[in-house]
């Protein structure tokens, strides 16, 4: 019997391939702020190459170091990619 894993940062794709979708809402989804991984994936990077770029001050958006970990806010990554950085509005709330 075979096991597949599957990765906590990934969102469903619902198909066998190996490649996530991010789309707007999937990255809003993420909150203020990601990890450097979930980064990487969003920008088709392998995390070696991510810390290889962050080292040289060359990741595609601003990175966040705290400590030994590394946070990067989502609003300059959906403005790399050309989406709107603004929250999506809540059902419940007023119109912006």
């Amino acid at each position: 019997m075979t096991t597949r894993r599957t990765s906590r940062t990934r969102p469903s794709t619902g198909t066998d391939d190996a490649s996530p979708v991010w789309d707007a809402e999937t990255i809003h989804a993420l909150g203020v702020s990601t990890d450097l991984t979930t980064a990487a994936q969003i920008f088709n990077l392998s995390i070696a190459t991510a810390y290889r770029l962050v080292k040289r001050n060359a990741f595609p958006v601003p990175v966040i170091r705290a400590g030994a970990h590394y946070r990067v806010p989502v609003a300059p990554i959906l403005t790399a990619l050309g989406l709107t950085p603004t929250a999506p509005r809540r059902a419940d709330g007023p119109p912006p």
